[in-house]
């Protein structure tokens, strides 16, 4: 595979209906921190979620599939109105099998972004297969796109905007904006 021309990256962001997302390493910088008490913390870009809540707006389904469980994840979730969310997912596979059933939709119509190997099952199924920045090697190689900016970094947003771009929505976004209101 390998990373595409920017036009048939946009070509395929044209057809896009789900937004498939990893959380530590992409919605996160991959970082775990722990307290003395167990308790977990992670810290989430402000862009990104905002990208992913005008995503939803203009009709993409966001999903979350993660092989860990945690319980900032759940609420971030929840935060941003997403749905599909999967976590301790050991097959990632029958993971996004499951969501791809529950909305009826081919794995050509879906955005996967990920960061690691882990996620390469999930990489090689989507019509648009993107990897952050700060992407493990053997990811970077086999997306269709690498992102400008890293996980947990804004890479999510930067995704966002280019599908919706693609899709003819930039002027709609900036508008909501823009006009005095």
């Amino acid at each position: 595979m390998g990373p595409l021309p920017a036009d048939e990256v946009d070509a395929r962001a044209a057809g896009i209906r789900l937004l498939v997302l990893d959380v530590d390493g992409v919605l996160t910088d991959g970082g775990i921190v722990m307290d003395d008490a167990g308790n977990e913390f992670k810290r989430f870009h402000v862009r990104d979620g905002h990208g992913i809540k005008l995503a939803q707006r203009h009709g993409i389904a966001v999903g979350l599939i993660t092989g860990r469980r945690s319980g900032v994840v759940a609420e971030r979730a929840a935060e941003l109105g997403i749905a599909h969310v999967y976590q301790g997912a050991e097959d990632k596979r029958a993971a996004l099998a499951d969501l791809l059933a529950r909305l009826d939709l081919a794995p050509a119509a879906m955005a996967m972004v990920g960061d690691d190997v882990v996620d390469l099952p999930l990489l090689v199924q989507a019509g648009l297969a993107v990897t952050v920045a700060d992407g493990h090697p053997a990811v970077r190689e086999r997306a269709h796109w690498v992102t400008a900016h890293g996980g947990g970094a804004g890479a999510v947003r930067e995704v966002c905007d280019r599908v919706l771009r693609a899709q003819g929505h930039e002027a709609a976004l900036l508008q909501d904006y823009l006009e005095p209101g």
